[in-house]
């Protein structure tokens, strides 16, 4: 994706404009005698897409290669949300503005995944932001992904889990955890790797094809360093165990039909 070019820095919105869903949503005003001085109703009609394509093909396979695996490993569970090339929405004054783009990829936490969304819209969520955010780096993008972007993330948005990362280059990957209201450079470990808290995850790059394309790729490992898999790798790791273990089932049965006739006991008269 691609932001506009944004003059000045956007205000931080006020607690007025990005209030819950849950005390001020579109869907269960309240009454008039009740409402904050300066409310403005939540927009409706909101714009879905920018007209902007993603950065570059390996940019979009890079966002989707997060999501995917996100899903695969949370397979079980319909308690989150991941995302991304989609807008986030919260707050009336970015609506007007339209300053602002959303994120690479996301994933939202403690929120009904069962159904789809064209945007996040924060007050028609209860409330809930993004718990973790990639942003994957271009020329065009990467001014804001290191400024406005990551203030707003910060100082709006309370993401616990920022990272950014150039999908043309390996030596990329940065990330910040929210500590103390303020976000934290995350140290990387001995492979090049960030901790992810809120997945519960590791975050680093891996040497491999996917979808016919070679080269370094941004993934997930689980806490023992086990690559977090795609849906396809999963069902090719399925069907691997399962055809190992069809192959010891046939060796075992040679192995006791073996020993049969080593006894002088015909197997087929049994």
């Amino acid at each position: 994706m691609t932001p506009e070019t944004i003059a000045t820095p956007t205000p931080v919105p006020t607690p007025l404009e990005i209030a819950p869903a849950k005390q001020l949503g579109p869907s269960t005003f309240p009454e008039p005698d009740e409402l904050p001085y300066g409310w403005v109703p939540p927009p409706t009609n909101l714009p879905l897409e920018d007209g902007e394509p993603v950065e570059t093909n390996r940019h979009r396979m890079a966002m989707n290669t997060l999501i995917r695996s996100v899903q695969q490993a949370y397979s079980d569970r319909s308690d989150f949300f991941t995302g991304g090339n989609m807008f986030i929405y919260f707050s009336n004054q970015q609506v007007m503005n339209k300053d602002y783009r959303g994120p690479d990829f996301f994933v939202v936490l403690g929120t009904d995944g069962s159904y789809s969304r064209d945007a996040w819209i924060v007050w028609e969520e209860d409330g809930h932001y993004p718990d973790v955010i990639v942003e994957l780096l271009s020329p065009s993008t990467a001014q804001q992904d290191f400024g406005i972007k990551k203030d707003i993330y910060e100082q709006t948005f309370r993401t616990p889990d920022y990272f950014v990362f150039d999908p043309y280059n390996p030596d990329s990957l940065q990330g910040w955890h929210l500590s103390d209201r303020h976000y934290q450079t995350l140290v990387p470990d001995e492979r090049g790797w960030l901790w992810c808290e809120s997945l519960g995850f590791w975050l680093g790059t891996w040497n491999g094809t996917i979808d016919c394309h070679p080269g370094i790729w941004l993934r997930f490992y689980d806490p023992a360093g086990n690559l977090v898999l795609l849906p396809e790798e999963a069902a090719q790791q399925q069907a691997k165990q399962a055809q190992q273990e069809a192959e010891q089932e046939r060796q075992l049965r040679e192995d006791l039909l073996a020993k049969l006739r080593a006894r002088g006991i015909d197997p087929d008269t049994l």
